[in-house]
């Protein structure tokens, strides 16, 4: 299924549109069927277009009016190992051609949908509380790609940005991972007591991978992450009867959370980032995040900082 979920991102992709007046509207009948000749053309070329495996069944709905002139609407289900995903397409009326149309509402502020679908309460922050430019990166804390993310953030981005911007990091642990889940839980007890432990922790594990996982025995690394967590929650005096507890129980419910509302944004990967609603993903270079921090700030009625200047090469005799 993993193939037929990049086929259908693929699929998703069009150009976008304005909504067509009511008077403009294709004048087929509701439920109006495709021709077995037409619906045979269609399926064999989705099929065809999108290199679809032999095993994805290809169903194509009767017809509907659409908002297009000359158009109508059919759904195309995709079906694989007892999953399926509709998708609308448009299909002319002389069954010639068929068109993916992403229709773009110009009213909704999606970044600001995106955002409102993000709690951050509650959650440690790094930066300036109170900056209007947030950016929040769901992370896991085994994650090799989320490590590079996060050495840019906290050693290049961070100190550029200073009290401008507000960072957040929400859990988004990888089932391929077999103690990211542990650490985003030791994680989450220490953010209970302190926020800078919860920091400490989160550059220590991301620093230090390849040691955790080389014992490679995950109730080791697990144990690990436990005496690591302790020594920080000791460090930065929180309750330590309070964290032992935490860390014994495991607690998940603000890991679950945090799944559900990475889910509901529809993530698939580590890390991802929103800017302000604007999505990052993937560990890109420190100049992309820059590009949108940047454009966010001045949207915000910000100046952001100016670039450093690149080193200069050093004269030699």
């Amino acid at each position: 299924m993993k193939r037929l979920a990049v086929l259908l991102l693929l699929v998703s992709a069009g150009c976008s549109a304005q909504t067509a007046s009511p008077s403009t509207q294709s004048a087929a009948p509701a439920g109006q069927s495709v021709s077995p000749e037409v619906r045979k053309n269609i399926q064999r070329q989705v099929q065809a277009q999108y290199d679809l495996p032999a095993e994805v069944k290809i169903e194509v709905s009767p017809r509907t009016p659409s908002d297009f002139p000359t158009y109508d609407k059919v759904t195309i289900t995709l079906s694989a190992h007892g999953k399926d995903q509709k998708l609308d397409f448009l299909l002319s009326q002389d069954g010639k051609t068929l068109a993916r149309v992403t229709k773009i509402d110009l009213t909704r502020d999606i970044y600001a949908e995106r955002m409102n679908k993000i709690d951050v309460k509650g959650r440690p922050v790094r930066g300036n509380p109170n900056a209007k430019v947030t950016l929040v990166n769901y992370d896991d804390l085994q994650c090799p790609f989320c490590s590079r993310m996060h050495a840019t953030l906290m050693e290049e981005i961070l100190p550029q940005y200073g009290d401008r911007i507000k960072i957040v990091y929400k859990d988004f642990p990888l089932s391929m991972h077999p103690w990211a889940q542990h650490s985003a839980n030791d994680a989450n007890c220490l953010a209970a007591e302190n926020g800078p432990a919860f920091w400490e922790y989160a550059d220590y594990v991301h620093a230090n991978q390849k040691t955790i996982n080389a014992a490679q025995d995950v109730q080791k690394s697990q144990a690990e992450l436990d005496r690591i967590a302790l020594d920080l929650g000791k460090k930065n005096g929180v309750d330590m009867n309070r964290l032992q507890a935490c860390l014994k129980s495991q607690p998940d419910g603000v890991l679950k959370a945090s799944m559900a509302e990475g889910e509901s944004l529809g993530l698939n990967a580590t890390p991802t980032m929103f800017i302000n609603g604007q999505k990052l993903e993937g560990a890109v270079d420190a100049e992309e995040v820059k590009a949108i921090l940047n454009q966010q700030l001045l949207a915000a009625g910000i100046q952001p900082p100016v670039p450093k200047p690149a080193a200069q090469p050093k004269a030699t005799n």
